[in-house]
């Protein structure tokens, strides 16, 4: 819960506000960059919103926030309508589950809704207005955890839904030991028809990417858009594997056509099929031009 008395002098006056315990995860920036921006090493707020869906899209934000450190000085009288809006729409029956988790340093997570049965890409927070929502949206088949550092409340949602965990056996460690489905070696996995389970080492030893429906790519950390460089992008100064590794795993992704990356950490990226193989020959070219296995 974010704190009044610790209000960043960096935020605008108004209703809304970043208290002094952000961790500079970036969730409220590119979730509501109309609202938030970078100031120094944090996020504050620069415009308070002006009508009512800026206003929704501030307090997905705040909901989102791992660290709870977005508030508002006079009590939010929408946040019931606000916690019915999550998970949030992207595109077709792909929806942003929000609820960031502190423990994966503010990754997103993603639901799709399938008849065959969701999928969850990844853990959010066991929060339960987030779990009814799920409920009404007929549950969760399958936790897809694209590497360890993104698992968190993995267990509560097994627990709850029942779910199957799908994890790379090179990713387990003692609190995933229990996971249902371990995946292994770096043949890539056809879990259903519309679902193919992509074997990319790099960042992890184990991290895999899911590419649902020919047209979604969920990267975890292994791929995303930088607004920064203005171009796909992997993660250079958070490689803990091998960065050569990283770069062969991202030649072998581009031999795939999709339309759509969700990454866990970084910015979305959406062009049509052409641009996406366009760009991410920018990205291994980038990559390889890149020496050295660590910064």
């Amino acid at each position: 819960m974010a704190h009044l008395n610790q209000r960043r002098s960096e935020n605008v006056s108004g209703d809304f506000y970043v208290d002094s315990t952000c961790i500079d995860c970036d969730t409220c920036r590119w979730m509501t960059p109309e609202v938030f921006h970078e100031a120094g090493d944090q996020s504050a707020v620069y415009h308070q919103p002006a009508n009512e869906k800026e206003r929704l899209r501030a307090m997905q934000a705040l909901l989102s926030c791992p660290t709870a450190s977005i508030g508002t000085v006079e009590k939010p009288a929408d946040i019931k309508a606000v916690q019915q809006s999550i998970p949030i729409a992207i595109a077709a029956n792909v929806y942003h589950c929000g609820y960031h988790a502190e423990s994966s340093y503010g990754a997103a997570s993603y639901l799709i809704q399938r008849p065959e049965g969701n999928v969850m890409v990844d853990s959010p927070r066991f929060a339960p207005p987030l779990v009814k929502r799920l409920e009404e949206m007929g549950g969760v088949r399958y936790l897809f955890l694209t590497h360890r550092d993104d698992v968190a409340d993995h267990q509560k949602f097994h627990q709850h839904f029942g779910c199957e965990r799908i994890l790379h056996s090179d990713e387990i460690n003692n609190g995933t030991r229990e996971v249902e489905i371990k995946l292994s070696g770096q043949k890539s996995v056809q879990l259903a028809p519309d679902l193919l389970i992509i074997p990319v080492p790099g960042h992890t030893r184990g991290h895999t990417v899911l590419l649902y429906d020919e047209t979604f790519l969920f990267t975890g950390d292994h791929l995303a858009w930088s607004d920064d460089w203005g171009h796909l992008i992997a993660f250079r100064y958070a490689c803990w594997y091998s960065w050569a590794e990283l770069t062969r795993s991202m030649q072998k992704l581009a031999n795939y056509s999709f339309e759509w990356v969700l990454p866990g950490h970084g910015r979305r990226y959406h062009t049509d099929r052409e641009t996406m193989r366009q760009q991410m020959e920018r990205c291994i070219q980038w990559m390889e031009s890149q020496k050295g296995d660590r910064p």
